[in-house]
């Protein structure tokens, strides 16, 4: 009877999904622990520009995920408590903008308007490029917020007749790419000034542009938060007005309802 017992609980296990086992304890200590290993890689590749942290972690999470057959769905419902502390993390970024309000004011004027013309360039150029390869109004729809963090960019993109799932990939491969090859390109351009390169992240690569920005120095690290908080407001705002005015230019016919 025993063994009867102990056999069908054998048969019950390995009958199991395996996303049974994933818990939010798990999904914590899965993405730490990609991300410290990653760093540890970063390190010793004398902090290469290819070697990123960010996206060694993503890539090891994803390929963790696929060898044990766990959905990104359930990895992430178990992440929960992670995404909470984005709220938290997100409203910290005032401290350094609180810290340097003096500076902030002084050249408010000038930045902004910078940053207003970066965001509708970037938007137009991605835009253009999806248009010239025949994308589908959906899909263009689902670019447009892609300098916007994540939350707000999902709901502009909705909004705009999107799709959300679409336009968190793209927004987290354009912070990446803000992340890994934007400090060589501002080198190159001879961007020294701070604000400006604080500016520069914060406009392209949200909040991923705002962590490295904070690297080299909390005055462009606030510099760049303000620059990601300008980005939301003004394309939740002038999104909805701009996409149809940028359809109807490249001749793009779109059934939003």
């Amino acid at each position: 009877m025993d063994a009867a017992v102990m056999d069908a609980a054998v048969m019950d296990a390995a009958n199991m999904d395996s996303t049974t086992f994933i818990t939010w304890p798990g999904a914590l200590a899965l993405t730490l622990g990609a991300y410290l290993l990653a760093r540890a890689v970063h390190r010793l590749c004398r902090a290469h520009v290819l070697a990123n942290p960010l996206l060694l972690a993503v890539a090891l999470v994803v390929a963790l995920l696929l060898w044990v057959g766990v959905p990104y769905a359930r990895y992430f419902e178990a992440a929960a408590p992670l995404h909470f502390l984005l709220g938290p993390a997100t409203v910290a970024l005032a401290v350094p903008m609180v810290r340097h309000a003096a500076e902030v004011r002084s050249r408010l004027v000038p930045l902004l308007l910078a940053n207003a013309a970066g965001v509708v360039l970037a938007t137009v150029l991605a835009l253009g490029l999806a248009a010239a390869l025949q994308a589908a109004p959906a899909v263009m729809a689902s670019i447009a917020p892609k300098s916007v963090t994540t939350p707000v960019a999902m709901e502009i993109a909705q909004r705009l007749g999107g799709l959300p799932g679409l336009t968190a990939v793209i927004v987290v491969v354009t912070g990446i790419v803000g992340y890994v090859f934007g400090p060589a390109l501002l080198d190159r351009a001879g961007v020294r000034d701070p604000a400006a390169r604080g500016i520069a992240y914060g406009a392209v690569a949200h909040i991923m542009g705002v962590a490295r920005a904070a690297q080299e120095s909390e005055q462009a690290g606030a510099m760049a938060g303000l620059a990601m908080a300008f980005n939301a407001l003004v394309l939740a705002l002038l999104m909805p007005t701009l996409l149809p005015l940028l359809w109807s230019f490249m001749g793009v016919r779109h059934g939003h309802g």
